[in-house]
């Protein structure tokens, strides 16, 4: 079968010509963006709860541009001055720009990694004696606990957000050659929203090896994955798949 809907379990890119414009201009196909999940904001008093006291840390591990918003959101609702001293130890290239909202970025103290937390291992070595705090959501990828515990640093996770599953009602009735999927999450609010989904012709894009588990567990054929050595992002596999389908 021929390629002509996809369903991206995510909200639209807000940058102009991103690649799924791309995607949809050279291969002619219907690309529509609805987020499977959403974040809810935890409240001061939650967070308190969890005994954090915002003054007694002085780095912040940022994994993404939620954990951003999040720990910023925080420390105004507790009337925290996060001081021009806190050191940010950031995932990504993508979340260290993204904290230019919040902070002057040439006068702090910021420390970057290439995309996986891992690569961040040699500058936590490096700054052994700080006190890391990590907001995050209440779904958080082994690989960061395990990560900072193995290296015996001093560091609290802190829930700051929620990931909840987003009511999908709205698309009982309508079908997609291929859905998009980049998370675990994702693959649960699916089978939450549609406990008798069949994929049939269906074809599933999943992006990393914790989706692919999540796919694989739950039952479903997956067709594309990303990322490979031949496709690093989700578009290139859609791209490289859907010129073969649709050639047939």
């Amino acid at each position: 079968m021929k390629i002509k809907t996809i369903l991206v379990s995510q909200p639209e890119p807000k940058m102009e010509n991103s690649p799924y414009s791309r995607l949809i201009e050279k291969e002619k196909v219907k690309v529509d963006f609805v987020p499977f999940i959403h974040v809810e904001a935890v409240n001061a008093k939650e967070v308190r709860q969890q005994k954090i006291d915002l003054k007694n840390y002085t780095a912040i591990i940022l994994t993404s541009r939620n954990s951003v918003d999040h720990f910023f959101r925080i420390a105004e609702e507790m009337r925290f001055k996060v001081p021009d001293s806190m050191k940010y130890f950031c995932q990504s290239e993508a979340v260290a720009y993204y904290l230019q909202k919040y902070v002057v970025y040439r006068k702090r103290k910021i420390y970057v990694g290439k995309r996986n937390f891992v690569e961040l291992i040699p500058l936590f070595k490096k700054y052994k004696e700080e006190k890391f705090l990590l907001p995050s959501s209440d779904v958080l990828k082994s690989i960061v606990p395990d990560t900072l515990n193995e290296l015996e640093v001093d560091w609290t996770r802190g829930i700051f957000y929620k990931t909840v599953i987003s009511d999908l009602s709205n698309l009982r009735d309508v079908s997609y050659d291929v859905l998009v999927f980049f998370s675990p999450s994702g693959i649960e609010s699916l089978l939450k929203n549609f406990p008798d989904f069949e994929q049939k012709e269906t074809r599933i894009a999943v992006f990393g090896n914790s989706t692919v588990d999540a796919a694989t567990n739950a039952g479903l054929r997956i067709d594309i994955k990303a990322p490979t050595p031949e496709t690093p992002s989700m578009t290139m596999a859609l791209q490289k798949y859907i010129t073969v389908a649709n050639k047939k």
